[in-house]
């Protein structure tokens, strides 16, 4: 089964560079972003199809190894990437959310998982699937905010896009609303797997930083009346960014989180 998800990730790839292909050497009308814009919508919905289909091919949600949480994001960016087009027409932001598409499903092609069919007692839980999506989605809209606070930090010389840094307000209200539900659902898990609502395992401990991390965010733009020091924002957002990264992949960098029992390999 490993080759599913080679095949899954080369078939995203592909389905993800044409569209992005055509915004970046085609001709930029309106008749071109049309285009863009239905291919895009055509290689989301294969993509929610596939997961689909490793949902029912494997008996399980395909939620278990970081490598399927990565299909998951390669689905939920785009998506974002589509939805935040058609509503602010900000075609770097679509293009942004195409690459890092590709990105993840190219880290699939080059590390496919193992296939592992069974979950194990802990996943067995009526708490692990709204759990772990609402914190896939959440991760992505705030992955998505730091896409934004990059390009404004480094793509751009002098004043800061106002818009711009707005649209990354939007989506880190979005985005820290879900990672809070992720936390209580969470919770709710532990006490039904571990019989305990929190215990300071390093993965609830980074979950917990990052939470609080972007809370200081939302209450620096809020005291800054969103107008003052947005560079020094947008900084706080990538600083943000690395935290989370840290408490999504912690199992495998962190040392001391090796023996979590959010560990189930």
């Amino acid at each position: 089964m490993t080759n599913i998800y080679s095949i899954i990730a080369l078939g995203g790839i592909v389905l993800f560079l044409i569209p992005l292909l055509i915004m970046l050497v085609g001709p930029g009308n309106e008749k071109s972003m049309k285009i863009t814009e239905v291919l895009t919508v055509f290689s989301i919905f294969l993509m929610v199809s596939a997961i689909v289909w490793l949902w029912i091919s494997f008996e399980r949600p395909p939620m278990r190894t970081i490598g399927e949480t990565r299909i998951w994001y390669a689905f939920f960016l785009p998506l974002i990437g589509w939805l935040t087009y058609t509503r602010w027409k900000f075609k770097w932001f679509l293009a942004y959310s195409l690459l890092m598409a590709i990105v993840f499903l190219t880290i699939n092609l080059i590390k496919p998982e193992v296939f592992i069919k069974h979950l194990p007692p802990a996943l067995q839980s009526a708490w692990f699937v709204p759990h772990v999506i609402v914190y896939i989605l959440g991760y992505s809209l705030l992955a998505a905010s730091a896409l934004v606070a990059f390009r404004q930090l480094f793509f751009r010389s002098g004043q800061l896009d106002s818009p711009a840094v707005n649209l990354a307000d939007n989506l880190v209200y979005a985005g820290f609303a879900l990672i809070t539900f992720g936390l209580l659902f969470g919770a709710l898990w532990a006490k039904v797997a571990w019989g305990n609502y929190w215990s300071w395992d390093p993965k609830e401990t980074w979950a917990l930083i990052t939470w609080l991390v972007y809370l200081i965010y939302i209450h620096y733009r809020f005291k800054r009346n969103k107008v003052q020091k947005p560079r020094t924002a947008m900084w706080l957002l990538m600083a943000a960014f690395f935290i989370m990264l840290l408490a999504w992949m912690g199992m495998k960098l962190i040392p001391a989180a090796q023996g979590s029992i959010h560990s189930y390999s």
